[in-house]
């Protein structure tokens, strides 16, 4: 079985927040910070499976500080665990006040990916290997995750099954 570094997947983004970046609160708009991670999960998944790859969930965003017009804000992401096809990134979200240097952990996110041939059908990926002990420990509870993803998905199918599919124009 092939093997990658989870370090070899590692990515990084850091943004200033401007003025038409945040809401009426005066802080980042959660929707903006949303597509942020999406976009630098979906680097640390190609580049863990060297495929293009669909995201298969977004299974949480935790928002745990605001984060302001002062702030930079860095996000880092990287492959914590991998399935047969699918991959779980873990994205980290820090913010740094400009003018005091004070840093801090605004946000944390869990999404899975999977990696997909030229016909658009999964194909298998590489194990991940963790090195670093905040890898590790997130490597050690994936498998938690999993199941709670799986269980959740089969929820939302079931649920999706009582709902009307009709415009309230029809």
């Amino acid at each position: 079985m092939e093997q990658r570094f989870a370090k070899e997947s590692r990515c990084y983004k850091t943004s200033r927040v401007f003025p038409t970046d945040v809401n009426n609160h005066n802080t980042l708009f959660g929707g903006k910070l949303m597509a942020y991670i999406d976009d630098i999960a979906s680097i640390s998944a190609s580049k863990h499976c060297r495929r293009s790859v669909v995201t298969a969930s977004t299974d949480s965003v935790d928002f745990l500080f605001p984060i302001r017009p002062t702030d930079s804000v860095c996000l880092e992401s990287f492959v914590t665990y991998t399935g047969k096809s699918s991959m779980e990134v873990f994205v980290k979200v820090m913010t740094e006040d400009l003018k005091t240097a004070e840093r801090r952990i605004a946000a944390t996110s869990f999404l899975t990916f999977v990696a997909l041939d030229e016909n658009k059908k999964p194909v298998p990926v590489p194990q991940v290997v963790p090195e670093t002990e905040e890898e590790k420990r997130l490597n050690e509870t994936a498998e938690d995750r999993a199941e709670f993803r799986r269980i959740r998905r089969e929820k939302s199918k079931n649920f999706s099954g009582h709902l009307t599919t009709k415009f309230p124009w029809e």
